[in-house]
């Protein structure tokens, strides 16, 4: 083997003692001279650059971000001539790549007219750099993922936001798809420019490879599995600039079971995902999923709520047969819309038949006491052809509950109704309850002489009913006894009372039944203010003053004369 070619390392006007300062150290070396050469360059430095020859443009034998730096040095000497060298502070050290090796180039002036840059290889460095970089962007994007997807229950939402987020971090197109019915799949696309796409496309599911697996939760297969090319027209956005080049399909898995399946594009002008972007991908997928899949939870809950609550929620009253009935509710806890109080009206056939009105207070608060609320609400439907026997109602009411595992009873009004001429006959019965009030047409107040015992507690019920007459005008208020034990006042420890409901009622003549109802609820509600009260039921039964004119299904309020 012939003998390596010795090269001077003196550079040149420079003395020896600088060059034995550099010239033998294991970091590559390259000198410059005051006007833009090569002077010198140690083994090392030959060896990492090898155009680094004595007299060389110095721009041409090393990288363009090591020359723009040295022109920069230069020039900054150039403007500060009197400043002794020894002054000078030397400029921080600049950093950049050769080759696919990265350095970072410290300056160090050897005279007035020589530069040595000493090149110090920091490529482990540098990369742990970006890796932490990118944890901390991965770290970042997962967090504002979560954020986002977690301020939203709603399952179209969350598929959107998923989308749209994969395709501005991931990758260039993005498509979330759905568990469907039959081959009926809700997919939501999100192309490059950020645009969404809703849509239920009819989709074979094995003409993607892996897309069946993802939906079932199987674990996805590598992208480099996938040819894009044989990606199907539905699976590519319609705005998708460029052919697919690299497809990424990953389950979301959800609560038990998956939530669907997210499907990354990335055309030609990117590169492929890389086995790191896949294992990202499935760590999104997954903040994805389980967001989805709670939302999808919370609708499907939410949409049995609101089926068993319209059996329990008060029913809107209206008028029934030339005779005005309201109702009004405040449940005990803020925000609860069903309580242990209820009310219901069944409408008689014909005017000829009586329409029954219920009040009841079932004990407790919240959802247990709804419950009975509801089981005494379908019992008294069911009993409905024996209103015109109150006592035989309220001992079947009794057998029935004291045959159910519930410990509670309740409390109830009737109230059979009935128009005869311009005038109202009414039976009341109390059952454990507090009595009716009838307001007069002189102003005064007076309690139905009706009583009864409560229902579900004790083998047998007794009860009195009260026969009562209402002129035009005149109004009977049926009430739980959350009204007359409501707190508040001045110091919040005195009860309303039914002194002050007989009062509030005295007023009341001849107003619309609704008008009752919420002046009642108003005055209630004001004595109360902010503390902690029981449910509050209250129910009208108006007279009105003057004739219908159309009344002509017997339920709506038609117009009045006079």
């Amino acid at each position: 083997m012939n003998a390596p070619e010795q090269v001077d390392t003196t550079p040149h006007g420079a003395s020896a003692a600088l060059a034995d300062a550099w010239a033998g150290a294991p970091q590559p070396v390259v000198v410059a001279d005051g006007v833009g050469r090569v002077a010198a360059a140690n083994a090392a430095g030959r060896l990492l650059l090898p155009e680094a020859a004595r007299g060389t443009e110095f721009h041409d034998a090393v990288p363009k971000w090591l020359a723009d730096a040295h022109t920069r040095l230069v020039g900054a000497a150039a403007t500060s001539p009197a400043v002794p060298v020894q002054a000078r502070q030397e400029p921080d050290l600049v950093r950049g790549e050769i080759g696919e090796r990265s350095f970072a180039a410290h300056p160090a002036r050897l005279d007035e007219g020589h530069w040595a840059w000493w090149l110090a290889e920091d490529t482990p460095l540098r990369r742990a750099e970006d890796e932490l970089r990118a944890e901390r962007r991965r770290t970042a994007l997962l967090a504002d993922v979560s954020q986002k997807l977690l301020a939203s229950l709603n399952v179209e939402r969350c598929m959107e936001v998923t989308a749209t987020m994969a395709a501005g971090h991931l990758c260039d197109a993005a498509l979330v798809i759905a568990p469907g019915r039959g081959n009926v799949y809700p997919v939501t696309f999100t192309g490059p420019a950020g645009e969404v796409t809703h849509a239920n496309l009819a989709v074979d599911l094995a003409d993607v490879p892996g897309l069946s697996e993802a939906m079932q939760g199987f674990p996805p297969v590598p992208s480099r599995w996938i040819d894009p090319a044989s990606l199907p027209d539905w699976a590519v956005p319609e705005h998708f600039t460029g052919p697919v080049c690299s497809v990424v399909i990953t389950p979301l898995p959800g609560h038990g079971v998956p939530a669907g399946v997210l499907m990354l594009l990335r055309s030609t002008e990117r590169s492929a995902f890389t086995e790191a972007e896949e294992v990202f991908a499935r760590i999104f997928a997954a903040r994805a999923g389980a967001a989805v899949s709670a939302a999808r939870l919370y609708a499907e809950q939410s949409a049995i709520s609101r089926t068993l609550m319209r059996d329990l929620l008060p029913p809107a009253l209206h008028t029934v047969h030339g005779v005005e009935f309201a109702g009004g509710y405040l449940a005990a806890g803020a925000g609860e819309q069903v309580g242990g109080d209820f009310y219901d009206v069944h409408a008689g056939r014909t005017p000829e038949d009586e329409t029954l009105a219920v009040l009841g207070d079932v004990c407790g608060k919240g959802l247990e006491a709804a419950a009975l609320t509801g089981k005494i609400r379908n019992t008294v439907q069911a009993l409905r052809p024996m209103g015109h026997d109150h006592q035989q109602l309220l001992t079947l009411l009794n057998e029935s509950l004291l045959r159910t595992e519930h410990t509670r009873f309740a409390t109830l009004a009737l109230a059979s109704v009935i128009r005869r001429g311009n005038c109202v006959d009414l039976r009341v019965t109390s059952a454990g309850h507090p009595p009716p009030l009838i307001a007069r047409a002189d102003g005064s107040v007076v309690e139905a002489e009706t009583k009864g015992t409560l229902i579900g507690a004790l083998p047998e019920v007794t009860s009195t009913t009260a026969r009562v007459r209402l002129k035009p005008g005149e109004v009977c208020l049926l009430f739980s006894d959350g009204i007359v034990e409501a707190k508040g006042g001045p110091l919040g420890t005195e009860m309303f009372g039914q002194e002050r409901l007989s009062w509030a009622l005295s007023e009341c003549f001849g107003m619309l039944a609704e008008a009752v109802v919420e002046r009642v609820q108003m005055l209630a509600s004001q004595w109360v203010g902010r503390g902690p009260h029981d449910d509050m039921a209250v129910v009208a039964i108006a007279v009105p003053r003057h004739q219908h004119l159309s009344a002509v299904d017997g339920h709506t309020r038609g117009r009045y004369t006079g």
